[in-house]
């Protein structure tokens, strides 16, 4: 018995060591330096949407209450309710509200205040509303906090 144990003792020490297999990430990082230089190429073809900010507060009172008084001005409030001349407004009625501005003035430009607490997304929802209603732009003011 003592010559199997020896034997057996020697097998194991005998064996090389058993190799685990090495990953090759050469593909991977080829595909990720692609994708890099392909978005590098893309990005700056991208078309995004932008918005012209209105200019600061002017010390002209004429000037404010003209902003608020234009004849298509929609105002978002933090609790994002909409309003269209003091008076609170859903969006269905919204749609067809500015679907007649539209026709009364065509040239006409919406001025959205809207207020900075107020969600995002009332934001979309309007400009999204008055592009479907055909307007090509939209002045969009901030109310300060």
């Amino acid at each position: 018995m003592g010559n199997a144990m020896a034997r057996i003792r020697n097998r194991l020490t005998d064996e090389e060591p058993i190799d685990e297999p090495l990953i090759n990430l050469t593909p991977l990082i080829d595909v990720v330096f692609v994708v890099l230089i392909t978005f590098m190429i893309i990005a700056p073809v991208l078309d995004t949407d932008r918005v012209q900010l209105a200019p600061g507060p002017s010390k002209n009172k004429d000037q404010v209450s003209a902003q608020s008084s234009a004849p298509l001005t929609i105002t978002v409030h933090a609790d994002n309710t909409i309003w269209v001349d003091h008076r609170r407004i859903d969006l269905a009625n919204l749609s067809k509200w500015l679907q007649k501005e539209k026709k009364s003035h065509p040239r006409a430009v919406p001025k959205l205040i809207h207020d900075s607490r107020a969600q995002f997304g009332t934001y979309q929802t309007v400009k999204n509303t008055v592009e479907a209603c055909g307007f090509e732009q939209m002045d969009v003011i901030l109310q300060p906090k």
